[in-house]
């Protein structure tokens, strides 16, 4: 069993930046996928970015809605990933969710949630205009 636990959420203007922490417990994999999404009131959950690892690297991946504000990153030592979200705007408000599975998803696979494995409780992130 893997535990995941989020962090990092909060309220901010727009134009600022908060900093999200997956933390992972447990069993840990050397080769995965973590995912971040998020889920505005009354929307489906939506792809935000993904990182995948493996013993050749990692490689990050991106929606296009957040392409160039946000950044996915690791520390392996810590068994967690961080979500660096800069320029918010009220649309990016939602809960943030990550998860995680078992080796690296394809691409046609890492925005599907249903490809992973285990999530986190969610962390609520407020944008205010």
């Amino acid at each position: 069993q893997v535990h995941l636990v989020e962090s990092g959420g909060g309220l901010v203007q727009a134009g600022g930046s908060l900093r999200l922490a997956c933390a992972a417990s447990g069993h840990t994999f050397g080769t995965y996928t973590v995912g971040w999404f998020r889920q505005a009131p009354g929307k489906e959950r939506d792809f935000v970015a993904a990182l995948s690892w493996s013993w050749n690297g990692g490689n990050t991946y991106y929606a296009d809605s957040v392409k160039g504000r946000f950044t996915i990153s690791r520390d392996n030592a810590k068994n967690t990933v961080y979500l660096q979200m800069n320029s918010l705007k009220p649309e990016d408000t939602a809960v943030y969710y990550c998860a995680t599975t078992q080796g690296v998803l394809a691409a046609v696979s890492r925005a599907q949630t249903e490809k992973y494995n285990y999530w986190g409780q969610g962390t609520q992130v407020t944008v205010s205009s």
